[in-house]
């Protein structure tokens, strides 16, 4: 499976939702295409998925720390929803004590995982299973002590269900860290000079739209309200901890930033066409034609800035 937002940073790694970083045609995640169907390709989106979890991977290692200093030693995590296996790397990097098992519906970006942990130098204690997150998290050696799941969870049509196979594979006493919500992801000022202000919030309105129907096309789609600590409670965790971390990169960007910029901004326009009127569509063309001074290819103003809500819950011993 993967963050998008849909721009969000897997399928993880990520995506929020409220509608931030869903895995759709807006931020990143998503296979949108100009009928902005739902479905989503994520093997297709490996460059995208890869480019969008190391930009934003201060804010992942801001995570990783806070739940380090709520669980100092684990000794197996979980990367649920893994995608290509960025945060599973930088959780290698921060629990060196750890085992970590990524796991993905997609082969594809398991093979990426596997690689990487050989280039980053800690393959000898990580591992994959390729399942789908509505079917649970496969078969682990052992129950896991920490399980990360970054805006993978939406991409399951039952939520509470893929929460409840969580928890199974959770130890007595382990540790469950859910990335929902947050922000969307901004690129660009209210008024960038050409075109009507406000672009953005008009296109963020347009993926909610489309957010609700890729949740509602999922097999076994249940509607369930977005109270994250409500569900971690009703599949029987103690919720402890909520927090949300930012990702500011503020203008003048890297040019990794700002080519993520123009590849988000892209996946809007090719993705929710059809529901933005013809003024902002031509806004949209001029602001991502490389030859248009104007465009984000050039503007000394584009910015990256988004916020990543993580909540936590505790299974009972």
């Amino acid at each position: 499976m993967a963050q998008d937002h849909d721009s969000g940073p897997a399928h993880h790694q990520g995506g929020a939702h409220d509608h931030g970083h869903h895995h759709g045609p807006v931020q990143g995640h998503g296979h949108g295409d100009s009928h902005a169907h739902t479905h989503m390709d994520f093997a297709q989106m490996l460059p995208l998925l890869v480019q969008e979890a190391e930009l934003f991977t201060p804010a992942y290692v801001q995570a990783a720390e806070w739940l380090r200093e709520q669980r100092p030693d684990p000794g197996l995590i979980v990367d649920a929803g893994s995608g290509p296996g960025v945060i599973s790397g930088l959780f290698a990097e921060k629990f060196p004590g750890a085992r970590i098992v990524a796991v993905d519906g997609a082969e594809p970006l398991l093979v990426e995982a596997r690689a990487r942990a050989e280039r980053l130098g800690f393959a000898d204690r990580f591992g994959t299973i390729e399942a789908e997150l509505s079917d649970g998290i496969g078969d682990l050696e052992y129950p896991a002590d920490l399980l990360w799941a970054s805006r993978s969870l939406h991409h399951v049509g039952d939520q509470r269900a893929a929460l409840t196979g969580f928890v199974r594979s959770l130890a007595p006493g382990g540790t469950l860290a859910l990335l929902e919500g947050g922000l969307p992801t901004r690129f660009l000022p209210r008024d960038t000079g050409i075109g009507r202000p406000g672009l953005e919030a008009r296109i963020d309105a347009v993926h909610d739209e489309w957010f609700t129907r890729m949740r509602t096309e999922l097999p076994g789609s249940v509607a369930e309200t977005e109270d994250w600590p409500a569900l971690l409670t009703s599949v029987g965790l103690r919720h402890t901890a909520t927090r949300t971390f930012l990702l500011d990169l503020p203008a003048p960007v890297s040019d990794e930033a700002r080519a993520f910029a123009v590849t988000a901004l892209t996946r809007r326009r090719e993705g929710l066409a059809e529901g933005l009127d013809a003024e902002d569509l031509a806004t949209l063309d001029r602001l991502l034609d490389p030859d248009d001074k104007a465009s984000v290819h050039h503007r000394p103003d584009v910015f990256v800035l988004t916020a990543m809500t993580v909540y936590v819950g505790v299974k009972p011993e």
